[in-house]
């Protein structure tokens, strides 16, 4: 199993939400955070003044899948993400060790 873990811009959640729905995926944790990447923030004009941006609202999108599905999921949040411009944000994939569901006690991939 993976977590795939994204942080996107939150404008695009819908797009993506979108694009996991049309892949009959729809477990995900979503989470408003702040921060920024290489760019480290934007200048944003206001009232004709430019004002430097440091920090960033972004969304962290979490998903755990099985491994069979992390191409076809990370392909659909990249390309339901991107907008070609700087600030689109990263996808990261890690090993998951186990799943259990608290409610069942089920485990691996049947807990998903």
């Amino acid at each position: 199993m993976k977590k795939i873990e994204a942080i996107v811009r939150s404008e695009k959640v819908a797009d993506i939400r979108f694009a996991l729905e049309k892949l009959n995926y729809s477990g995900l944790t979503l989470t408003q955070v702040d921060g920024h990447g290489n760019q480290k923030g934007t200048i944003q004009k206001w009232k004709g003044v430019e004002h430097k941006i440091t920090i960033i609202p972004k969304t962290k999108i979490e998903i755990v899948v099985d491994d069979g599905d992390v191409k076809d999921i990370v392909e659909a949040l990249s390309c339901a993400a991107r907008t070609g411009e700087l600030g689109d944000g990263k996808i990261f994939v890690y090993t998951i060790d186990e799943v259990i569901r608290i409610r069942t006690g089920q485990k691996g991939a049947c807990a998903l």
